[in-house]
């Protein structure tokens, strides 16, 4: 009986597979929400202790975002933080209903694409993500405004710099194509006179920024707030 049962166990097997049922297992796209969701929770818990003012402003991303001291560069603004740390484009888009859209922005910063490349995604697949996220905004806040912080170089993902100006590229087209999309270029002042990272703008580990980085950024940015 067992015999019998094989080939149609098989023959599903083969159907799954070319219907692609398993052809997103173990992509970096599919990480499960669970990884974040402490960090999420602890946003909703300051969230219901104090809830944040509607039509503010959101920064959201990666680490780069999260270690942002933003009442210290952006005393007047008022923003919010919902950085966390390594996370992709992709996390953002799955999360923004949490993140950005229940606190109805007006403007939202992002910054991701930086872990993306890091882990081996093409600059084609960072531009879509950030496609996808800007959807995602826009059909349930349409008047909100988007500001995408470029993908920055860094000493210890210098290698990447290639791939990663490509993925700035296909963003910042995508950017002047739309009215409510504005693409801000934080690589301004980053490189020295030799063309590479300057190490006194980045923590110890060569990829974070200090707190004479986060200075830059804040000159680069604060134009496109006023």
């Amino acid at each position: 009986m067992r015999r019998k049962q094989r080939p149609a166990l098989f023959a599903c097997l083969l159907a799954a597979l070319a219907s692609g049922w398993f052809s997103s297992y173990g992509r970096a796209d599919d990480k499960p929400a669970s990884r974040w969701e402490s960090a999420i929770a602890a946003f909703e818990k300051q969230d219901q202790e104090k809830a944040p003012a509607k039509n503010g402003v959101v920064f959201v991303g990666s680490s780069s975002i999260r270690l942002w001291n933003l009442p210290k560069s952006f005393p007047e603004l008022g923003a919010l933080n919902r950085g966390f740390g390594g996370s992709e484009l992709a996390d953002s888009v799955r999360l923004a209903s949490r993140l950005v859209l229940k606190h109805e922005p007006r403007l939202v910063v992002l910054y991701a694409g930086d872990n993306d490349i890091g882990s081996g995604k093409s600059p084609e697949q960072v531009a879509a993500d950030f496609r996808d996220f800007v959807k995602v905004v826009h059909q349930g806040l349409p008047r909100t405004k988007i500001i995408y912080l470029s993908i920055k170089p860094s000493i210890f993902r210098w290698k990447l710099w290639p791939k990663m100006q490509q993925a700035n590229a296909l963003i910042e087209a995508a950017c002047k194509a739309d009215k409510g999309l504005t693409f801000v270029d934080m690589s301004k002042g980053m490189l020295g006179e030799d063309g590479k990272p300057r190490r006194e703008l980045f923590a110890g580990d060569g990829l974070h920024l200090n707190e004479k980085g986060y200075a830059l950024w804040a000159s680069v940015l604060k134009p496109y707030l006023e």
